[in-house]
């Protein structure tokens, strides 16, 4: 029996290859395994090679394997482009419909030829070969065809009793086909029993919005764009549920100022996009550092730069999410790594720009977004709603008829108090220039270095206050090397170092959550102890590598593993390049 496996279907966009790989993964979950999934899709809305690989363990792993043991083919370039990931008695299981054939050089593997669509057009139409090549998986794997059943009633039950039926027969008969072609189950693909616990099974942009909307968020204006439509869309849901609502704006322009207007107005507001509307939105993240204006920003980092890479992994908006905005304001980004960190810190993001009254930017790539995996429940009793100086509902100290509120008081920690719009006795001016406590534009030397420096001190104590700003797994002292990730790296370099450790080298890994302001405290001791540093990320310039020379130091010993080619890191490229870095330096005593 297998602890594991990664099973893979493919084929042209609008074939219903996302639906097939649902279907396989949510019976999975349902049995109490843990999941993990990764999409590769086209920008279009039909036709291009799209496929589904989903990894299924009885342990939690937050990675794409490096393998494959089955692919789901419904056409001859999913096998083309896919097979050579299978390993050695891999298995095809190929839509007999286009003859499909074995690439030339490819390890030994087994080429199972199904009807698929033959079977599914039996049964009424031939969209239901989703259906049968389901039902041919589970005959490899051995899983029940009565495990769908509760999912398939779920999603058709709707349309009726029949049509139940009829893709319940579809998924019976492509496992009666498979059984009959292989003589039954191969025990080289047995799994596992699983626990049988439930879990959530879920992508990072649901997790978002779900964090939201716990954080207390009420009104979200956007503009759709890849890959954060999501969390738009979850959000149409859910708000109005809870008296928010959602508005699709014309472009992201309107979609941060609705924002601002919406927090500056006293209701927890956010937006989401990726690079491009990140881009536009950049004068407005000024103006929001400007009015002190609490504002939630996700940036959904995908292939850039201009339109790029719409539907690929990268991690290339580091630098814009820092120093993107023309001037000096304080600012906030944050860098979940899991879909758990997800739902978590989108909370902790509103309170942060609540108590701060900056823009917090949220960043995570495609995979994390998109990626779906199964994760633990959440737990509620963690919330804690934080609102800092917010001033609504208290009575003001009465003012003369003339005088303002100051808004923008000069204070010790650089926060000043924040009443809403129409509160008795707040009346306050605001505006992008620069301005006097109450508001005022004022161009006054002293004013304008007096207004600076309350505004970027605010920062001053959040890397200590801030949960795990890097997170670490750093079990030595003197370590050869220490491996640096953000975002969705995270599993994979888990699981390359846990193969460097089986060869004796000795492995720190330091996962940044918080980007900025950097946590240089936290990280530098790891840094120094290193002998090597090597920092794995998804861009071509080593963006992260260059903050951490930037704010730390020892440039001599960092090294960067990049990948930059709109796919995500396998563990074995980052074993496999740690390892050649190490071979090549002057760690001749580590194990080769």
């Amino acid at each position: 029996m297998i602890s594991q496996l990664s099973w893979k279907v493919g084929g042209q966009q609008g074939e219903g290859i996302e639906s097939t790989g649902e279907i396989f993964s949510i019976a999975m979950a349902r049995m109490g395994y843990h999941l993990y999934s990764y999409r590769h899709f086209s920008s279009r809305i039909k036709g291009g090679h799209t496929n589904n690989k989903i990894r299924v363990s009885t342990k939690p792993m937050r990675a794409v394997s490096d393998v494959l043991d089955i692919l789901v083919a419904f056409d001859q370039e999913t096998i083309d482009v896919n097979a050579h990931e299978l390993r050695e008695g891999g298995i095809i299981i190929a839509d007999e419909k286009f003859n499909p054939k074995l690439p030339e050089g490819l390890k030994p593997v087994r080429l199972l030829s199904v009807p698929l669509t033959q079977i599914a057009e039996e049964l009424g139409t031939s969209l239901m070969k989703n259906m049968v090549s389901i039902g041919a998986s589970a005959a490899i794997l051995g899983i029940p065809v009565d495990s769908f059943r509760n999912i398939v009633e779920d999603m058709f039950l709707r349309k009726g009793e029949k049509v139940v039926e009829k893709n319940m027969e579809a998924i019976k008969q492509g496992f009666d086909f498979v059984n009959n072609l292989t003589g039954g189950q191969l025990p080289e693909f047995q799994l596992e029993k699983a626990d049988g616990s439930k879990r959530l099974f879920m992508i990072g942009n649901d997790a978002i919005g779900l964090g939201a909307l716990a954080a207390g968020c009420r009104f979200m204006p956007a503009y759709p764009i890849t890959p954060a439509s999501e969390i738009m869309e979850y959000l149409i849901k859910k708000l109005p549920k809870f008296g928010g609502t959602v508005i699709q704006t014309e472009d992201e322009i309107a979609a941060i100022t609705m924002a601002i207007g919406g927090n500056y107005g006293g209701v927890r507001t956010m937006t989401a996009s990726a690079g491009p509307g990140l881009s536009l939105m950049m004068e407005a993240i000024g103006l929001a550092g400007m009015t002190e204006t609490p504002v939630v920003i996700v940036d959904t980092q995908r292939g850039g730069p201009s339109t790029g890479l719409p539907t690929k992994q990268e991690q290339s908006d580091l630098n814009a999410l820092i120093n993107g905005t023309h001037g000096e304001i304080p600012k906030v980004v944050m860098a979940p790594s899991t879909v758990e960190e997800c739902f978590y810190d989108m909370i902790e993001a509103f309170n942060i720009a609540e108590e701060y009254q900056v823009p917090v930017i949220v960043a995570t790539d495609l995979t994390l977004s998109l990626g779906k995996q199964t994760v633990e429940p959440f737990d509620y009793n963690r919330i804690q709603i934080r609102r800092g100086k917010l001033l609504t509902g208290q009575e003001l100290p009465e003012r003369e008829q003339n005088d303002l509120f100051k808004r923008y008081e000069v204070t010790e920690d650089g926060v000043s108090s924040r009443p809403i719009p129409g509160q008795k006795y707040g009346l306050h001016h605001v505006t992008g220039v620069e301005h006097d406590q109450t508001g005022r534009p004022s161009e006054s030397p002293a004013n304008r270095k007096q207004q600076m420096d309350k505004r970027l001190k605010k920062l001053n104590g959040l890397v200590k206050k801030f949960p795990n700003p890097v997170l670490l797994d750093a079990p030595h002292d003197q370590a050869d090397v220490l491996i640096v990730g953000v975002n969705s790296t995270g599993g994979t370099i888990q699981e390359a170092k846990a193969r460097l450790e089986q060869e004796g080298v000795k492995v720190n890994h330091a996962q940044i959550r918080l980007i900025h302001p950097f946590p240089t405290e936290v990280l530098k001791p790891y840094v120094e102890k290193a002998q090597k540093v090597i920092v794995v990320e998804n861009n071509a310039t080593g963006q992260i590598a260059n903050l951490i020379k930037l704010n730390v130091g020892y440039a001599e010993k960092i090294e960067t593993v990049l990948k930059y080619d709109g796919n995500p890191f396998l563990p074995n490229e980052v074993y496999t390049q740690v390892k050649g870095l190490i071979k090549h330096g002057d760690y001749e005593r580590i194990p080769q």
